[in-house]
């Protein structure tokens, strides 16, 4: 039986990465809880894919708006620093992922993942997972599904500013309405 995740802190990890500067560091948890950051950590099978870009470079597209909710974006495949840096120095137009503005992490043992709950053992790649984490640490939001559908951008970011409200938003709630009077 899975154990539930969303409400308690949130598995920490630290993994290397290619930055935004295409430069090869390191990615933590630990780092955007300490720099007073929300956290989102997405997971995404496989590079030179065919849904992955349409997902990685729209998030990126649209970074700006996450770094003006004070939330940092960080995805998370079980591919090589490498192989991330090959695909980022792909352009766009040959199914390559041009500049990023946000970091791409290489989970290669599989350990993140597999503490996430999203690694598909037999294959070693991992499900389309995505997490939001408050900067006390807390995983406030988990979303799992099939790698043949891609996520939404504009429900992430409207995800993140309904739990950044601390009220309770009703279905269909949008960024600027008001929050459920208790």
């Amino acid at each position: 039986m899975a154990e539930r995740m969303v409400a308690k802190q949130a598995p920490r990890f630290e993994m290397d990465a290619v930055l935004p500067n295409k430069e090869f560091g390191k990615v933590s948890l630990e780092e955007n809880m300490k720099n007073d950051k929300w956290t989102v950590l997405y997971f995404y099978p496989m590079d030179f894919t065919f849904v992955c870009p349409t997902e990685i470079t729209s998030l990126s597209d649209r970074y700006d708006e996450f770094e003006d909710l004070d939330a940092e974006v960080i995805g998370v495949s079980t591919d090589t620093i490498h192989t991330h840096k090959a695909w980022i120095n792909t352009p766009r137009d040959m199914n390559g992922l041009g500049e990023l503005k946000y970091p791409l992490a290489a989970d290669t043992n599989h350990s993140v993942a597999r503490d996430y709950g999203v690694l598909i053992e037999e294959e070693g790649i991992a499900l389309r997972g995505l997490f939001i984490i408050s900067p006390e640490g807390e995983l406030m939001y988990s979303v799992v599904n099939h790698n043949n559908i891609g996520r939404d951008v504009e429900e992430t970011l409207r995800v993140l500013q309904a739990l950044q409200t601390g009220g309770l938003c009703p279905a269909n709630w949008k960024p600027g309405q008001k929050t459920l009077e208790v």
